[in-house]
Parts: C-alpha cells; sequence; structure tokens
C-alpha cells in the first residue's frame, strides 16, 4: 500500500468509525446472550488497550514492555477485540463484516505508517524489537516482560476514554434491548 493511501487511511479512521457507529446505532439488534458475550469480548480489548497505554511513553522511548512484548501494536489489537465485541454484541452479521473491512481498510494501513515512523525514531533498537516480536498477533511472553504499567501514563494518555466509550456502548445496547 502507498504512503498517500496509508495518509488518507490515517486522517479518516476516526471520521470512518464515526459512521461505522452510526450505521451500528440503526442496524443493532441486541439479546441478553450476546451483550454478555460481545461485553465480554469487547472488555478484553478495553483491558489490553489500558495495559497498553499505562505502559507506553508516545514519540520518546520505545516501548517494549507490558503487552509490547508480545505485539507491537497492542493498542491495535485491543481495538480488534473491542470492534468486534461490539460487532458481536450488536447481534447483525453485517455489522461483524463492516468492522472487519473498516480494519482491514483502514486500521492495517495506519499500523504499517506507524511501524515506517518507529523504524525512523529508534532505528536499529526498532530492528531488533520487530525481529523478536510480531507484528500484530501476539506471542506468548516471559513473565519478566509484563511490567512497565504506570497509571500516569495511561491517564496522559486518555485511555480511559476508551473505558468511558465502552461503557456508554453497554448501556445503550442495555437500553435498546429494554425498549424493543
Amino acid at each position: 500500500m502507498g504512503s498517500a493511501y496509508a495518509g488518507w487511511a490515517a486522517r479518516w479512521r476516526v471520521p470512518m468509525g464515526f459512521l461505522l457507529v452510526a450505521a451500528y446505532v440503526f442496524f443493532c439488534r441486541p439479546t441478553l446472550r450476546l451483550w454478555i458475550t460481545g461485553g465480554a469480548v469487547a472488555l478484553a480489548g478495553i483491558a489490553i488497550r489500558a495495559f497498553a497505554a499505562g505502559c507506553l511513553v508516545k514519540n520518546q522511548s520505545l516501548a517494549t514492555q507490558g503487552p509490547y512484548a508480545c505485539t507491537r501494536n497492542p493498542l491495535y489489537l485491543g481495538s480488534a477485540f473491542l470492534g468486534t465485541g461490539f460487532a458481536l454484541a450488536g447481534g447483525r452479521w453485517i455489522l461483524g463484516l463492516a468492522w472487519v473491512v473498516l480494519f482491514a481498510a483502514v486500521y492495517w494501513p495506519v499500523i504499517r505508517r506507524e511501524e515506517a515512523f518507529l523504524r525512523q525514531q529508534f532505528g536499529s533498537a526498532y530492528e531488533s524489537y520487530a525481529r523478536d516480536v510480531p507484528l500484530f498477533l501476539p506471542r506468548l511472553p516471559r513473565p519478566a516482560q509484563l511490567t512497565g504499567f504506570q497509571w500516569k501514563q495511561y491517564r496522559k494518555n486518555h485511555e480511559y476514554e476508551a473505558f468511558v466509550g465502552y461503557l456508554a456502548g453497554m448501556i445503550f445496547l442495555a437500553l435498546k434491548m429494554w425498549f424493543r
């Protein structure tokens, strides 16, 4: 994928996400079972994102501890779980398909673009890290690598906003079930 497309994807990922949310609000048909199951998957995504955000000092140091010891992109992995969970909770296969298309078309090029930035920013340290840690699908870490979380970084990275969004989404789905 070209850098022009990756730049477009980086600029439009949030508006495209809002467009998907609007379609979700209209089309979703949650059931209690799907709400619980999808909510649990989405909550796992929130936990992964929270752990990653608490280990990340953006643009200052290369994050290699915590979930970054398992995958080079734990924030996007968490987002994949989060989106998949909400797609499942929404009870419509078309929502899941739309999520997969959005992730592949928008987030995948952004991951590659950010990787190029990190290679430039951190040079040989990133090259070594990239050889040892998979791009997306996680590997099992050594217990000593699961350190580095700091609440200060979690707050500085504003990851609590994702948790608030998760709660709002789950409340919305519960209300949609209740008033159907």
